[in-house]
């Protein structure tokens, strides 16, 4: 617990050396800001429920030219899953929503900005049922099928 509380408050800059702190500081920021992006697609994570679509373009147009702008949503409720992607015309515009927007109050709730990541890609689908040499199939997820 000590060492959490040293090293918080050597980030925070209250420890006795503040030049020290400050490069420690500054340091921390090149680590955690250094992935830079390789595209201009950008993974918002945080959001309010109360997030639309249209709050989130208006958010994030500042920055430069949107090209698409999408919270993704429950398909059943409806509602939004708290993440969602912005894309931008431009890797730079990208990179500047990115440094303006991460950690900033979105309809009352902190977001985070970061690069988004290729979606990987999905094993083939396994078979539903299997038949038994007597004809009985079997469903994994409920029991015997007749």
């Amino acid at each position: 617990m000590a060492f959490f509380s040293t090293v918080r408050r050597v980030l925070n800059g209250s420890s006795s050396s503040s030049s020290s702190s400050s490069i420690l500081r500054s340091q921390w920021n090149a680590v955690r800001l250094s992935s830079t992006l390789t595209s201009p697609k950008l993974f918002i994570s945080g959001l309010s429920r109360l997030t639309t679509d249209e709050k989130l373009r208006e958010a994030f147009s500042s920055f430069g030219q949107l090209v698409d702008a999408k919270v993704v949503t429950d398909r059943a409720t409806g509602r939004s899953k708290g993440f969602a992607f912005v894309t931008y015309s431009t890797i730079d515009e990208a990179e500047k929503a990115r440094e303006e927007m991460n950690a900033k109050f979105l309809d009352g709730w902190v977001i985070f900005v970061d690069p988004a990541k290729p979606r990987e890609p999905r094993p083939p689908p396994q078979p539903q049922s299997e038949t038994s040499e007597f004809g009985i199939r079997t469903n994994k997820t409920i029991g015997w099928c007749g």
